[in-house]
């Protein structure tokens, strides 16, 4: 077990980081951010931050020689960075990040595992997209391979006459086809360096435009028959990968069974409910499992959750959600600039069943 007063470093510095390092302290730790100058709002809740370029070797040395552990906040941390930490200091190793990372790498992982995603096609042109609509068939989204993420590097193709007119963004992408799908859910777990894993209950989450809007509680029949079948994925897909902390899948709920989406190595918006509504939170879990300490209890608290992120402009008049009724907890990530498309907090309504 990692003493209290030992420092946890984590590579990135956007607000999964900051609610990280907010779980931490509670438990005695101190964190570290390592990550790229700009709006890092991990900071706030860290006792140093290294602002950095990924590529700064030394400037990496430095942090991981302050750090007792390390974790990261995002998937998208270059693998050069992760591979400048000691290994020994890594709460997990940076083979879950080189499967998340691709997502032609991802599907074909969890594939071998025995999930099953939607049909697909690697695409490296434009003639290898038309090719990919021939075989997959219309309507689908093109996905650019790596990277992307809140709907970011993707564009849905009706027809091929649609796909003519797209302009290739040069680099390897997935197209996939469109699921038919009755919802969308994600299954979250935490595991611990033992290898022992609990799940927190999966919710009914809504998207527009690829970003996450909004997860509920009870999350309805149709995914509570699918959760079994996609824990049993997942709780493999963690062993596979030798994985440590917090790791979520997501799925599509269809008539054929739960159809896998996509994987992130690390804690996961869906699951900013458990702060409230779980008898531990994915944050404190995923601190619990890195530092090696008795994992915390993952079931529900209450009998109705509803979060839903707070995003652009609507930060500036979201304290006025304090006013409404059924007790409202809000969360703004302390970010600077209201971009539209931006993340800028959540909040969470919870209820007894009388309400």
């Amino acid at each position: 077990m990692l003493p209290p007063g030992s420092t946890i470093g984590i590579l990135g510095g956007g607000q999964l980081g900051r609610m990280m390092a907010m779980a931490a302290l509670q438990l005695g730790y101190r964190c570290i951010a390592y990550a790229p100058p700009g709006d890092n709002v991990a900071a706030e809740a860290c006792a140093d931050v290294f602002e950095n370029g990924w590529d700064d070797r030394p400037a990496l040395a430095a942090f991981a020689a302050k750090c007792d552990v390390v974790t990261w906040e995002f998937e998208n941390v270059p693998l050069a960075a992760v591979a400048a930490i000691p290994a020994d200091r890594l709460a997990c190793p940076a083979r879950a990040l080189e499967v998340a990372q691709d997502r032609l790498k991802e599907k074909g992982f969890v594939a071998q595992l025995g999930g099953v995603a939607a049909p697909h096609a690697r695409v490296d042109s434009e003639d290898d997209l038309l090719r990919a609509l021939e075989r997959v068939g219309t309507p689908g989204i093109l996905k650019t391979a790596r990277d992307g993420y809140d709907g970011k590097g993707q564009w849905r193709i009706a027809s091929a006459q649609e796909a003519k007119g797209l302009r290739f963004p040069g680099k390897t992408c997935i197209y996939e086809g469109l699921v038919d799908f009755a919802a969308e859910f994600s299954v979250i777990l935490v595991r611990s360096r033992k290898g022992e894993v609990r799940f927190w209950d999966s919710t009914a989450n809504r998207h527009e435009g690829g970003m996450l809007v909004q997860s509920l509680l009870p999350a309805g029949a149709l995914i509570a028959a699918q959760v079994p079948a996609a824990r049993e994925l997942a709780a493999r897909t963690a062993q596979a990968l030798g994985y440590v902390g917090v790791l979520t899948l997501e799925f599509f709920a269809t008539n054929q069974g739960p159809v896998f989406n996509e994987m992130a190595p690390r804690v996961h918006n869906s699951g900013h409910w458990t702060i409230e509504g779980a008898a531990t939170s994915q944050f404190e879990n995923h601190v619990r499992a890195i530092c090696d300490l008795p994992l915390g209890g993952t079931a529900t608290r209450f009998a109705h959750i509803d979060m839903r992120n707070i995003v652009g402009e609507d930060a500036l008049t979201a304290h006025q959600i304090l006013a409404e009724p059924g007790e409202p907890h809000l969360h703004l990530y302390g970010k600077r600039e209201a971009r539209e498309g931006r993340k800028m907090g959540h909040v969470t309504r919870v209820g007894h069943a009388a309400e």
